[in-house]
């Protein structure tokens, strides 16, 4: 499985690094006793990425996989997690979203968008924001990789 995986996340890797010239040296499983992380990039361009979940041990879905690869892949280009580190994986994240990469299912949240001004348009898009305004409690949060 662990195999698998990993293929199809260097096939998904490489296309988003083509799209948003990035180069990376490879994409590897996360150590099974690390436990604080979900990913790590490297400067030399290595990822590792946590293929199973923590204190389950069940595996990941492959859309929490992608996330963090795009997570990873922005550190390519910004190795801090500042606002132009969260834009840019937000623009990574969104591309892949686009190409059916990531594809996230209807209970799982997207990460949680860097505080800023928001546009109508960005409110109505956001299901959390919209359920407050009508009264109705808002969905559970997914932990942000930043």
């Amino acid at each position: 499985m662990a195999r698998e995986l990993l293929a199809r996340l260097n096939r998904d890797a490489e296309r988003i690094a083509l799209r948003f010239q990035l180069r990376y040296h490879s994409i590897e499983p996360e150590r099974p006793n690390v436990k604080s992380r979900y990913g790590i990039c490297y400067s030399d361009g290595r990822i590792r990425i946590r293929l199973r979940h923590a204190t389950s041990g069940r595996p990941l879905r492959y859309s929490s996989l992608v996330n963090t690869l795009c997570h990873e892949l922005a550190h390519l280009r910004h190795m801090n997690h500042g606002p132009r580190f969260k834009g840019f994986y937000l623009k990574i994240l969104e591309w892949a979203r686009a190409e059916a990469i990531y594809r996230p299912r209807e209970e799982e949240v997207a990460p949680v968008v860097p505080a800023g001004p928001t546009t109508p348009r960005a409110a109505a898009r956001s299901p959390r924001k919209a359920g407050r305004r009508a009264g109705r409690p808002a969905a559970p949060v997914q932990l942000s990789l930043f």
